[in-house]
């Protein structure tokens, strides 16, 4: 299975998630972090990471007769690449973004199940807003979001630190406007 494949899939897409910041966790800290889906089908997935190169063996350890393994993720393996990107067709976007908001209402759920969820306190967001922008105006918004993001994504799990989720998507909305609507 090829990277796009074993990142298409809303359980290994969590699991990338919960192992991003250079963790190494056994399968079973990861079934922690992921209450709502079952052992079974976090072992499988592990698995596959495993077998497709995305997460790599640590240590081995014996444990109560079974070898536990923790793994770490292979940052540079779980990334879709821009010509790769750029190569799918407009199905295979509407299936990725389909993937990507199942995974994200699956982790909005994780969370608000939990006992300790308090949206307002966790500065919890889910804002749109509309922008008119030129071609070279959404180029310098990426390249400024993609700025403040490269500068926090090097941050490693600490105490004072929980990991959230930051999901910018951006899509045109319609057309170029062909009249001058707001003057």
């Amino acid at each position: 299975m090829d990277t796009v494949e074993l990142l298409l899939h809303p359980v290994r897409l969590r699991i990338v998630h919960a192992m991003s910041g250079g963790r190494t966790l056994t399968t079973s800290q990861v079934c922690a972090l992921l209450p709502d889906v079952s052992k079974a089908t976090v072992y499988r997935h592990v698995g596959l990471l495993a077998d497709g190169g995305l997460l790599e063996v640590v240590s081995e350890e014996r444990v109560r007769g079974a070898v536990e393994r923790r793994y770490r993720l292979r940052g540079e393996r779980a990334v879709i690449d821009a010509d790769t990107a750029a190569s799918v067709s407009v199905e295979d976007h509407r299936r990725v973004f389909a993937i990507a908001m199942a995974t994200l209402l699956a982790e909005f759920n994780a969370y608000l199940d939990r006992d300790s969820a308090d949206p307002t306190a966790d500065l919890v967001g889910y804002r749109q807003h509309a922008l008119w922008l030129s071609p070279d105006e959404l180029a310098e918004l990426i390249g400024e979001m993609r700025d403040v993001l490269l500068s926090r994504m090097g941050n490693k799990p600490s105490a004072e630190r929980t990991r959230h989720l930051l999901s910018p998507i951006v899509f045109p909305a319609e057309g170029p406007s062909t009249t001058d609507e707001g003057s």
